[in-house]
């Protein structure tokens, strides 16, 4: 029996079966990377392993003993540690208080704050942050600083099952080596490890062995080194997948978007390019660095101190209604907090910023089928609330608002944030299309092959500053990481 094992779990939501009959075993020391894409089940396993729902069949049991978590503090009491790619913090507690969130220490029935601070610092520490005051309210400190605070938490609480939900959907190449770093300290301290990531180059590198979900059913099983990426990529999507970065003869126009000189009240602090009709900009750099600071400016989210925008005839600052006006939208890195309405219903989120004085519910819900279909969207209908979709789908929900809006510039911060494999075909023919309509598209991402494969020209900023840009064919991810990093 493996140290942890689940077997024949069953779960349905109505008419729609979630998981059937799955297996799945991992054991001490080991990474086990659970793949598919969004919907596939994934999710909903964990779930079930954390105590979060229960199984409607299924048997689990924990180093050699059964396992039926009532709740996920039980699960947490047991060192087990679910880390979900949106993030489970209290933005108006400290990270020592996020990190220790209902195991605190105690001293006699009273909280040990110093012990407690003591410990959050040591976690973090180990995950290479040095820096950050551990009385620092989370709502201050950017997504990636989140997720590895999220991180500490497992680490702190010396957990021995650690499920990692897309741990680097938000980090740069650097935050993603000091995972990497902490990954193989879990596993040398026996810890076991499930990964979920969309990053296949990930869990080539990363894990041990693997397991392979599409619809709620095992689809494969193997070691990892007896695998290759295209291998995995079929068994997940069930097909072949030829060329994930399509790529038309683009023929870039007119100048769209103009920014000189540009200066934000935190960030950036000196930024300048010009963006043309029909062509993709990548914006490059490290977490903090300003990127996303800059497109906040350019949408009239963050004030800016200094400098000039001008798009088509409009110049100026202006508040995000007027952006979305003058023919630009935004799509939010953060979209549980700033990108999506979690209450409202997929169709609302897809037609609110462009909705008649009279709503006709049934052309918004036209439009929104319209829309799920091109997008490939996961769900019953247009009326489903957009909170109950998993992560990946409302990011497609997410990106479809830009579509149904129309825009001619298109500022798109982390686009495949949480996405898998199949979906980021998707979004990237899109994208293409989108270029070859006529449309400008500004795209910051932290994942470099994304960048290259899709965008004529590149970017880097760092420390507040973007350098000039350049022609993808005139550049690599080597010299991108070395103009990141300010070497």
């Amino acid at each position: 029996m493996a140290f942890f094992e689940m077997t024949g779990i069953c779960k349905r939501f109505g008419a729609t079966i979630a998981l059937d009959n799955v297996d799945l075993g991992f054991e001490r020391g080991e990474v086990h990377a659970l793949v598919g894409e969004n919907g596939s089940g994934k999710s909903t396993l964990m779930r079930v392993l954390s105590g979060a729902i229960k199984a409607d069949a299924g048997t689990m049991a924990y180093d050699g003993a059964p396992y039926s978590p009532h709740k996920p503090m039980d699960a947490r009491r047991l060192g087990i540690a679910m880390i979900y790619q949106e993030l489970a913090l209290c933005p108006h507690l400290s990270t020592a208080e996020n990190v220790l969130l209902g195991m605190e220490l105690q001293n006699f029935g009273v909280i040990d704050r110093k012990a407690s601070r003591r410990r959050t610092v040591e976690a973090l520490q180990l995950l290479g942050i040095h820096d950050l005051n551990v009385d620092t309210p989370v709502s201050t400190l950017p997504i990636a600083t989140r997720q590895l605070v999220e991180i500490a938490r497992a680490v702190a609480l010396d957990s021995k099952v650690v499920v990692l939900d897309e741990p680097t959907s938000s980090l740069t190449q650097a935050d993603v080596e000091k995972l990497f770093e902490v990954v193989q300290i879990l596993r040398n301290k026996g810890a076991a490890v499930v990964y979920i990531s969309h990053f296949l180059d990930e869990i080539k590198r990363i894990c041990d062995r693997m397991t392979v979900l599409r619809d709620g059913v095992v689809v494969g099983k193997a070691k990892v080194e007896d695998v290759d990426v295209d291998t995995i990529v079929s068994m997940m999507v069930g097909r072949k997948i030829d060329t994930i970065y399509p790529r038309s003869d683009r023929h870039p126009g007119e100048v769209l978007l103009e920014v000189t000189g540009l200066h934000g009240t935190r960030k950036p602090e000196d930024a300048s390019f010009d963006l043309r009709r029909g062509e993709v900009l990548g914006i490059a750099g490290l977490n903090g660095s300003g990127r996303t600071e800059l497109m906040r400016c350019i949408f009239g989210l963050d004030s800016v101190k200094s400098g000039k925008i001008r798009i088509g005839k409009y110049e100026g600052r202006a508040k995000p209604a007027e952006r979305w006006n003058e023919g630009v939208g935004m799509l939010s890195e953060d979209r549980k907090l700033e990108g999506l309405a979690l209450n409202m219903s997929i169709a609302d989120n897809m037609t609110l910023t462009k909705l008649s004085p009279i709503v006709s519910n049934v052309k918004q819900a036209q439009a929104a089928a319209q829309w799920i279909t091109k997008t490939g969207v996961k769900c019953r209908s247009a009326s489903q609330g957009v909170g109950e979709l998993s992560g990946g789908n409302q990011q497609k929900v997410a990106i479809a608002r830009l579509l149904y809006h129309d825009v001619d510039v298109m500022l798109l911060d982390e686009p495949t944030r949480g996405i898998d494999v199949g979906s980021k075909e998707t979004i990237y023919a899109l994208i293409d299309q989108l270029a070859l309509q006529g449309k400008a598209v500004l795209m910051i991402s932290s994942y470099l092959p994304e960048l290259l494969g899709t965008c004529d020209r590149i970017a880097v900023m760092h420390k507040g500053t973007l350098g000039m840009t350049r022609p993808v064919a005139d550049t690599d991810a080597e010299a991108i990481i070395r103009e990141a990093a300010g070497a």
